[in-house]
């Protein structure tokens, strides 16, 4: 793939992510500085490629769950520290080092409010969960099909977490890759951080695929690192 490719990609999953509706090329000639015409060209590579998709006959395009993949893995080899604003915020809700569930559940709240997905955490046996109404509140959740593919994914996620361990400090299962729940259309992000119920303990969110990865990968393994240090201080 070429470097142009590349950032043509980079921008149709961040623009869709940010208006939720495909992306066409007059808007990425005028951003790229080209033809219509070559915007097109580069698009189609990328449909064969597997990496975007045409939704509709006379639409823009949107990523694929393969697309996702290739831009996140680039974002995993970047290390982007959330910025000074964030860190007050989590530094504030996450600081009650004498009651470890309440902390881990202001933690998942705080996921809730700065990233508008659903969010979550083991704590034990048991998975507190907070946000619902923010991720049905998705255009991508209004049919009732997906709305019992999450459904299904949220009934078997707390005990798939405790069998699978996922061992990275940060997971992203995005749309068909998540191991429960394969076409609720979501992605799982996950961190792993250390509490007094297990060494293996999990924060992150559930959200649609289309997301805003970087900054909420970000986010999400700062906060695992916060309840670490907060609960270990």
């Amino acid at each position: 793939m070429s470097p142009r490719q590349e950032q043509i990609l980079k921008s149709i999953i961040e623009q869709y992510a940010e208006v939720a509706s495909p992306v066409g090329s007059s808007l990425l000639a005028k951003v790229f500085g080209v033809s219509s015409a070559t915007i097109r060209a580069e698009m189609a590579d990328l449909e064969r490629r597997g990496l975007i998709t045409q939704p509709h006959t006379s639409a823009g395009r949107i990523p694929t769950d393969k697309g996702y993949r290739y831009y996140v893995n680039t974002l995993s080899e970047e290390t982007n520290p959330v910025d000074k604003r964030t860190e007050r915020a989590l530094s504030a809700r996450v600081s009650d080092t004498n009651a470890p569930e309440r902390t881990i559940r202001s933690a998942v709240d705080t996921l809730v409010e700065m990233t508008h997905n659903l969010g979550l955490a083991t704590i034990g046996n048991q998975l507190y969960m907070s946000g619902l109404t923010n991720l049905f509140a998705q255009p991508e959740f209004s049919s009732g099909v997906h709305v019992r593919e999450v459904a299904s994914l949220l009934d078997n996620l707390e005990p798939w977490l405790h069998e699978a361990k996922p061992n990275e400090p940060l997971s992203v299962f995005i749309g068909q890759e998540n191991p429960i729940g394969r076409n609720s259309g979501c992605s799982l992000i996950i961190s792993k951080f250390r509490s007094p119920y297990s060494d293996s303990s999990y924060i992150g969110v559930l959200g649609p695929t289309r997301q805003s990865y970087k900054g909420v990968m970000n986010l999400v393994k700062r906060t695992g690192e916060s309840l670490e240090e907060a609960i270990y201080e």
